[in-house]
């Protein structure tokens, strides 16, 4: 469901000192990366700790919750919604979360603002599945988008994900294959497995109480 615009959007955004706001693709993202500009991270964040990212944020509550769990890791939440952006920035406010930053782009313009093999972990949680075959580029699991991935990825970093669309999961399990990703501790039915520390989002919890089966994967190169 598509979220409402804010009322008096603009005003609360300018309260989201945690947020950065980049310019709306209006041409092809492909000739938009060859000029990059990079974020200095340790300047953003004010430390050199390690950074993970969460493509897809929603309304915060996983980022959020998970930043306090890990109070010395850096965490960039991608969000393409900027009233869904606006809920998850306040949210983060309101828990006094200090190591989230929030970006207001497309996924497909990462590598622009990210240097590459500096991302120790990508969190991809219940992403839009995109149903209609002719919408397959959009996925977060398409072959274009895991190859922006394996530029971002540190040596080693994995990439996490999770989703209740079992047609999703297969489609992002083929396309791990044919862009060389390894798997593991792959779950197809996560609340009913014995995996320890899952954060549930506000999309989990629903779509768990309906009986849909949570599935759950860990891709890595």
């Amino acid at each position: 469901m598509r979220m409402r615009r804010k009322k008096h959007l603009e005003e609360k955004l300018k309260k989201c000192t945690n947020l950065l706001e980049f310019p709306t693709v209006t041409k092809d993202y492909r000739e938009i990366l060859k000029d990059k500009e990079y974020l200095d991270l340790e300047a953003l964040f004010g430390n050199d700790h390690p950074v993970r990212m969460e493509i897809g944020c929603g309304k915060g509550a996983f980022i959020t919750e998970l930043a306090k769990r890990e109070p010395d890791v850096n965490f960039l939440a991608v969000e393409i919604n900027r009233s869904v952006l606006c809920t998850a920035c306040e949210l983060a406010l309101e828990n006094n979360v200090k190591n989230v930053v929030f970006l207001h782009l497309g996924a497909e313009v990462l590598p622009k603002y990210i240097k590459p093999h500096t991302i120790g972990r990508i969190y991809l949680n219940f992403s839009c599945p995109f149903p209609k075959k002719t919408y397959a580029n959009h996925r977060l699991t398409n072959l274009k988008f895991l190859e922006i991935y394996r530029e971002l990825l540190a040596p080693g970093a994995e990439i996490h994900q999770k989703t209740d669309n079992m047609h999703f999961f297969e489609y992002s399990l083929e396309q791990y294959s044919l862009a060389g990703y390894k798997l593991k501790n792959v779950s197809l039915d996560l609340h009913n497995s014995d995996f320890e520390g899952n954060i549930v989002t506000e999309y989990e919890r629903r779509f768990s109480s309906q009986g849909f089966p949570i599935y759950r994967l860990e891709a890595y190169i």
